[in-house]
């Protein structure tokens, strides 16, 4: 089974780029450069232009952080991409760090003689990381140069051009409330802080307040700009004037001007010299804006984005457009799961991109369908090991009797973003997979059933997910749930379920993802994900409303781990699912729906 193996071109090609950004360093008298993996919005997607990580070493996920030295160069990844990282960059050139384990800054410490200089583009960086980065490298007098030019720039022969599609206008009938209502809500915020603009730099908020999407970066339904927000309500959009649709006035209604991306740091400089109080996210707003602003004369009120809280926070438009579009999208996974299971009957046994292109396929059709909200994980065997694998990335492998098969899948519409993953037995399930099966869904089981007080977080829940593999001595090492947005980023904050102390309360109409799982390295993965909305419950408790509808496998269930309480869940999902999935479906697809949603 092949699992993304490094040909002998890829590597060369790598050592090639190194050897030129390496000749960038010593032209400008540097002796390290950081490359992470963003761009100047600091987002988990990048447009292919962008992409100077991957340009550099071959590495395809979706965070990352490399620093190049004069001989040598580290690569940080975090729990998801441990497996794949190695795969993908050759370990005579790259040493393979930890990013949660392991400090970029004691790294450098420890590579560099005093007086080195490394080199930061301080777009691709936050300022909360580049002002630890320059106090932790100043101590012990390792100076950090800001870069005018990214050497990564210089020397991309080939780069790509970046997206000039127009703007789309999202109308109120998906959004549920308009522009200036919105501009309205988070200028009070600014308001609050005693600040008399907001620079938003996130490009799902700007594409939230104005009721705006776009094309510009794949899977995220987005135009590249930056924002800045009046304390009045005001936006002044900076963004290509090739990218504004002859309406977009009337859409965005009062109160919105636009200037050129280029104008962009003198109007942030012009707002220093004004010794204006600017709000901005030091964690999430890159370090070149805030820079300026500070050089300039400006005060900056530090805190979260302003659109943040209430962009995740659904209205009864957006819920509505939300599971309606679940309830859709579950009927195609389903299709999917249906043909799946006859072709495996029938002996046929396709590859990892034929089986996530047949997916699409039945996505596609499909009322407000968009495109996809990420790169499918369509995984088998032990590429199922790699949270976030991508078959992209090597040569597809084929399915094998007696395996695991695990699709973690959703799409953009209209009227909401979807995220889903289920894990199939391709023939015969042996003992092991049926118990790490069971334990990961009775984990999922005890988060759906959650009841909770507000003002509870992410943080205290996660454990119900994982107290059923900690049992056993197992774990997975990455987040239970992630934020979702409505037609936007399926990785929207600031709510997740993690380990990770987090002091984002759950708020109802927050979308977020139930996702607990199990990786055997070299072997096969699991994970059992339904997206869930939190709802307001008896006596002002919370708790979470599943709104994701496809079959678990009941193969890969032991009835014999599940209490009674489990047992009814399982069944109860299952009636569900096949209550509001029968109207989309016909014939064969609706007989093996009610066959695999059969009581245990």
């Amino acid at each position: 089974m092949n699992v993304c193996g490094l040909s002998n071109p890829e590597i060369d090609k790598t050592k090639i780029r190194l050897v030129s950004v390496r000749e960038k360093l010593a032209e400008l008298d540097l002796d390290a450069f950081v490359v992470p993996r963003s761009d100047e919005h600091l987002g988990e997607y990048v447009p292919p232009e962008e992409e100077r990580l991957k340009w550099l070493t071959g590495f395809t996920g979706s965070a990352g952080l490399c620093i190049v030295l004069r001989n040598s160069a580290a690569i940080f990844v975090d729990g998801r991409y441990t497996i794949q990282v190695r795969q993908q960059l050759p370990a005579d050139t790259f040493e393979f760090k930890h990013a949660t384990n392991d400090s970029a800054a004691e790294w450098l410490l420890e590579k560099l003689a005093t007086n080195s200089k490394v080199g930061i583009d301080t777009r691709l960086h936050s300022l909360d990381w580049f002002r630890k980065m320059e106090h932790e490298l100043g101590q012990n007098k390792i100076e950090v140069v800001e870069l005018d030019k990214n050497p990564i720039d210089l020397c991309w022969k080939d780069r790509p051009k970046p997206c000039d599609d127009e703007i789309m206008l999202l109308e109120e009938f998906f959004t549920g409330i308009s522009s200036r209502t919105k501009r309205d809500t988070a200028a009070k915020v600014v308001r609050e802080r005693k600040a008399d603009f907001a620079l938003i730099t996130q490009l799902d908020s700007i594409a939230w307040i104005l009721n705006i999407r776009g094309n510009d970066v794949p899977r995220l339904p987005v135009a590249r700009s930056f924002a800045i927000l009046e304390s009045n309500g005001k936006v002044i959009i900076f963004v290509d004037e090739k990218k504004l649709p002859e309406n977009f006035f009337d859409h965005v209604g009062e109160g919105v001007e636009w200037k050129k991306n280029e104008e962009l740091e003198e109007h942030l400089q012009r707002l220093g010299k004004k010794d204006c109080k600017i709000s901005v996210d030091p964690k999430t707003s890159n370090a070149w804006c805030q820079l300026i602003c500070l050089k300039a004369g400006a005060d900056l009120v530090e805190g979260s984005d302003p659109t943040i809280l209430a962009k995740s926070i659904k209205n009864e438009t957006e819920l509505n457009g939300i599971r309606k579009c679940h309830l859709r999208d579950g009927a195609a996974l389903t299709r999917f799961l249906g043909w799946l299971d006859n072709e495996v009957k029938r002996g046929i046994y396709h590859d990892e991109k034929r089986l996530a292109d047949e997916l699409e396929s039945y996505r596609s059709n499909l009322e407000h369908f968009q495109g996809l909200s990420f790169d499918t994980i369509s995984a088998t065997g032990e590429n199922a090991a790699l949270a976030h694998y991508n078959y992209l990335n090597g040569v597809p492998s084929k399915l094998e009797p007696n395996s695991l098969y695990l699709v973690d899948s959703g799409a953009q519409y209209l009227d909401g973003t979807t995220d889903i993953t289920r894990t199939i037995a391709i023939g015969t399930p042996n003992e092991e997979h049926k118990k790490m099966f069971t334990l990961v869904l009775k984990g999922h089981i005890a988060l759906a059933e959650a009841v909770f007080p507000k003002g509870t977080t992410g943080a205290n829940l996660d454990v119900l997910a994982r107290q059923y593999l900690w049992r056993e001595g197992f774990d997975y090492d990455h987040g239970t749930g992630h934020g979702v947005g409505a037609f936007l980023s399926v990785h929207e904050g600031p709510q997740s379920i993690s380990k990770s102390a987090h002091s984002q309360e759950l708020i109802p109409g927050m979308v977020i993802s139930n996702e607990p799982g199990f990786y055997k390295e070299g072997d096969y993965g699991i994970r059992c994900e339904n997206l869930v909305v939190v709802v307001e419950n008896f006596d002002s408790m919370l708790s979470f409303d599943t709104i994701s509808f496809a079959p678990f496998d009941h193969s890969l269930i032991d009835p014999n781990l599940l209490s009674e309480q489990e047992i009814y869940w399982v069944n109860s999902y299952h009636e569900t699912t096949r209550r509001k999935l029968a109207p989309f479906l016909k014939k064969e697809d609706l007989e093996w729906l009610e066959a695999s949603t059969r009581e245990i």
